[in-house]
């Protein structure tokens, strides 16, 4: 009896404790944000008076500082894999990608301590993750001028990250030591929800909250009409019925919403577009810049309540559809790696706006854009909001990867790909991609200069691999990951992402005065190449004058040019 008495008086000196433990944003009025070590402590302490919440350091930033994850669940029982066989949902909530969005950071730890004391009672049937600072170097970088559009809170983090990164344009190329983190919290969760907390810069209007959900069409099959057609529609209803009138992303620059807009594909850079890789429903909210911070803590408060909320309801079925899902694409034979936007498709949303105008500069003295919060409007609109499948990929049996490219087989084993190393030296019939043309970006873009509009040409070659090379079975949850990483005309490519330049570069070459008579020795060998070589002179004035330009054509087409010129170095089994 004492013990049940003693174990009462400790439970309700737990709660009073966790009751009043206060953040800035509460003791400002909602002008203030958390420091990033304020934010750690704070959790750290309702994982020590509460039996709810566990806290965990998972691997290190770019910052030297480790990133943290939050467990809270209401058993206390914070195995993963358990939970998955229980038939929990797990939904992932990241906060402080870009420190200068600090809403979410907030909005978590008062849902966090809400649960802890029972002010909301968290579902049995889903455990909340939350990673409570992700951009730990930007956060340490306050400053009252960053985010100069933005209505408070009075000092945030920087959007660059310890190495100056967009960390929402990492998550697939991962060269931070954050998305190296973020990816093995993800693999072990394997979350069923994401939720990525932002902010949105743009145009003005009346809404608070708007949402970017991973693109419908692009996700695809089964998941892409529920995400679409029931979860996105009741986030609306029951946001609605707290007073906050979601509208998806604003995505106009330079111009008005007045007429709609365009969704835009969320390519496995980002946050949204790497979880669909892995059959996650993913979402971005995004508070809008103009509105007071207090208002935007609120609302984002309230978006995560009715994540859990409807992630409870319909817990079953949001897991039986990622299953469905996983399933499907470990057999299945063909996978889009690029959309085109389809101007045909759309659908109408209740947008409230304000009427906009211009009117002369007191800058430039030229014409300026502005809206007049005096006017507001509610009116249709039209959210061009489909995609096509572009490009279709047969997918392979396997791929194989020779060891050296040791970078890229890094991130696929950061991202547990199923695959084996040759126990032998083997001679593999596979298909062979030649890169005949790409555009490499001229300026810097985090890091890289992007490749795009990339065109091949294949070819079936039997090729010799070593004991070591990497055998990649396409027959596993990763397929689609694979196929959007591993094939070079998407997107996001490892290729796109300049991991595989280096084949672009010739290493071999010539000296003119000793290949001449090599050259002309071989011509006289091969008269097909002769006839091609005095073709090309009567039809190329230019080239017919430059003697160099003439060894060049005959060395790119002889035994001596090197084979991996050009030649993407991931061989497809067929």
């Amino acid at each position: 009896m004492k013990k049940i008495i003693w174990g009462i008086v400790f439970l309700t000196f737990q709660l009073q404790y966790a009751q009043n433990i206060k953040i800035p944003f509460e003791l400002t009025d909602g002008n203030k944000t958390s420091t990033y070590f304020e934010v750690i402590d704070f959790w750290k302490n309702l994982d020590e008076n509460s039996t709810k919440i566990k806290m965990m350091e998972k691997g290190i930033t770019d910052s030297g500082f480790p990133l943290h994850l939050v467990l809270i669940d209401n058993s206390g029982e914070f195995d993963i894999k358990k939970a998955h066989q229980k038939g929990k949902t797990i939904l992932l909530i990241n906060n402080g990608i870009h420190p200068g969005e600090p809403d979410g950071i907030d909005a978590s730890m008062l849902l966090g301590r809400d649960i802890t004391v029972g002010k909301y009672k968290l579902p049995d049937n889903v455990i909340l993750a939350i990673i409570p600072v992700y951009n730990i170097g930007g956060t340490l970088k306050r400053s009252e001028f960053y985010r100069v559009d933005q209505n408070g809170p009075d000092e945030v983090g920087s959007r660059g990250n310890a190495q100056n990164l967009d960390l929402n344009r990492d998550y697939i190329k991962c060269d931070s030591k954050n998305a190296r983190s973020f990816t093995q919290i993800f693999h072990e969760l394997d979350p069923d929800i994401f939720v990525d907390n932002h902010v949105s810069n743009g145009a003005d209007y009346q809404h608070v909250m708007t949402l970017l959900t991973t693109q419908h069409s692009k996700l695809g099959g089964e998941m892409g009409k529920y995400i679409n057609q029931i979860f996105e529609p009741a986030l609306y209803k029951s946001m609605q019925k707290k007073g906050y009138d979601l509208i998806p992303y604003v995505n106009v620059w330079g111009k008005t919403p007045d007429d709609g807009w365009n969704e835009y594909v969320d390519s496995p850079r980002y946050s949204s577009g790497f979880g669909t890789l892995w059959s996650t429903f993913c979402f971005v909210p995004e508070t809008h810049m103009l509105k007071p911070y207090k208002q935007r803590v609120d609302a984002t408060y309230e978006l995560m309540v009715s994540f859990i909320e409807f992630t409870s309801a319909n817990s079953q079925e949001i897991k039986s559809l990622r299953n469905q899902t996983i399933a499907k694409e470990i057999s299945q034979k063909e996978f889009p790696i690029a959309w085109k936007h389809n101007p045909e498709k759309f659908q109408n949303y209740l947008f409230k706006g304000f009427e906009a105008g211009y009117k002369k500069s007191e800058v430039s003295g030229l014409e300026r854009l502005y809206y007049d919060r005096n006017k507001p409007y509610e009116k249709q609109i039209p959210i061009y909001n489909h995609f096509d499948a572009e490009l279709v990929v047969e997918k392979p049996k396997a791929y194989i990867i020779p060891q050296g490219w040791w970078k890229v087989i890094e991130l696929l084993k950061l991202n547990q790909i199923e695959m084996r190393q040759l126990e032998k030296d083997t001679e593999i019939e596979v298909e062979v991609y030649k890169i005949e043309n790409y555009e490499s970006s001229p300026l810097a873009y985090e890091s890289h200069h992007i490749n795009s509009k990339v065109e091949i040409s294949k070819t079936i070659q039997k090729k010799k691999f070593r004991k070591g090379d990497w055998y990649i079975p396409m027959n596993q949850k990763a397929n689609r990951f694979l196929m959007e990483t591993l094939e070079p005309q998407a997107m996001d490519s490892y290729f796109a992402w300049n991991f595989f330049d280096g084949i672009l570069q010739q290493k071999e070459g010539f000296s003119p005065y000793v290949f001449e008579d090599l050259a002309a020795d071989y011509l006289k060998e091969n008269p097909e190449l002769r006839n091609k070589l005095e073709a090309k002179k009567k039809s190329d004035p230019e080239f017919a004058k430059n003697a160099y330009a003439q060894l060049v054509f005959v060395y790119e087409n002889s035994p001596w040019m090197e084979p991996g010129f050009m030649q993407y170095p991931v061989f497809r089994v067929l």
